[in-house]
């Protein structure tokens, strides 16, 4: 494990969050069409407190995608001033919690404040990790020609080059494998 549970859990959530996009990978769908598709989101990812489950929620959680985004085009010093500025925006306080099957970890904001806020504030907190191990690089867009899908490279060998959305891995060793048989051909 690279790092603390939550963490990564988190860091897996907003990878999923930002490639929720539709477009971003072969042609994929809108992953957060209406209310349901978030519900399920929230449900695969173990995504605990309030949950309103309205149309409003929805349009204020699909506009974390593009600031969430950010954190994958900036640099690590960059990365610093977002996180403080979100921290500080939500007057975010740590506390340790332990709910469900998740023994201690870490939330910033009551369980019952707004969904899109606890999202914003527990993704700075997963990015305090990165940027404090110095881990940054482990955020990469997927290699695949027509794929601009966010990954986090938690392997230990930090070899992970695609996506999982848009089966971009196999696809792209089918390409490579037909460019060497017409090669040898």
């Amino acid at each position: 494990m690279v790092f603390a549970y939550d963490t990564e859990a988190t860091l897996a959530f907003a990878s999923a969050l930002i490639d929720s996009t539709g477009g971003i990978s072969n042609g994929n769908p809108e992953g957060l069409a209406d209310v349901g598709d978030l519900e399920r989101m929230l449900d695969e990812h173990g995504y605990s407190g309030r949950r309103d489950l309205d149309a409003a929620e929805l349009d204020e959680v699909r506009a974390l995608r593009p600031e969430f985004r950010r954190f994958w085009e900036v640099s690590r010093d960059e990365a610093v001033g977002l996180v403080n500025g979100i921290l500080r925006d939500a007057k975010a306080l740590p506390q340790l919690v332990r709910h469900d099957d998740w023994d201690w970890h870490l939330h910033a904001t009551e369980a019952d404040a707004p969904l899109a806020t606890r999202m914003r504030v527990e993704f700075a907190m997963a990015f305090i990790d990165v940027i404090r191990s110095d881990e940054f690089d482990r955020l990469r867009v997927c290699e695949a020609s027509d794929c601009s899908a966010v990954l986090v490279d938690l392997s230990r060998n930090r070899s992970k080059r695609y996506c999982d959305i848009g089966n971009c891995g196999n696809r792209m060793n089918v390409i490579a494998y037909r460019a060497r048989q017409a090669a040898e051909g």
